[in-house]
């Protein structure tokens, strides 16, 4: 009995770390007429999620907090980081990312299906002086650089839209815009 004991406390040891954490990694093929890769790391242990967007100067990283419900993405190019509300009527929940990187990371091309929804947001001028207020994880990823705050903009098009944007689009299943000039 001891030994089923003993067993089962080191199965579930060495099999958290693997179920806590995924990782994909899109293109890269030199071939594919692909410029860039583009890697998506879910961790359940902490509710992030974490999108690698990488594309020489024009590379971006992305993290997504479900625990405070706040998302940034931060632009190399810019050297700034922009952070904005999640909406989670359009944003996947961490589980059903974590389902879409594991069957994307099984098929390894895009999905074929509908296109991505787009979310565009208007960047506010003014920085953010207390990164804290935004959770731990998205300090980290903005501290050093200037950080704003983004709102969505509902209802939305791009076509009609006047101000300069920047993209990042989230595998084959988002397309999000952020738009506004600022002074860095």
């Amino acid at each position: 009995m001891k030994l089923i004991i003993v067993f089962a406390g080191l199965l579930g040891v060495f099999l958290t770390p693997a179920l806590a954490f995924t990782d994909i990694n899109i293109g890269g093929d030199s071939n594919s007429g692909i410029s860039g890769q583009q890697s998506v790391s879910v961790n359940n242990e902490h509710n992030v999620a974490n999108i690698d967007n990488n594309n020489g100067w024009d590379s971006w990283n992305a993290l997504w907090d479900y625990n405070t419900n706040f998302a940034a993405i931060r632009l190399f190019k810019k050297k700034i980081c922009i952070v904005h509300r999640m909406n989670k009527d359009v944003m996947p929940s961490l589980h059903t990312l974590d389902a879409l990187v594991k069957e994307k990371k099984l098929q390894g091309k895009g999905p074929g299906g509908p296109p991505p929804t787009s979310l565009i947001y208007s960047i506010n001028p003014e920085r953010v002086n207390d990164l804290e207020k935004l959770g731990k994880p998205i300090a980290g990823m903005c501290r050093g650089i200037p950080t704003y705050t983004a709102n969505e903009l509902e209802g939305a098009s791009l076509f009609f839209y006047s101000k300069a944007c920047v993209r990042a689009d989230i595998l084959w299943i988002l397309r999000i815009s952020l738009c506004g000039e600022l002074e860095v």
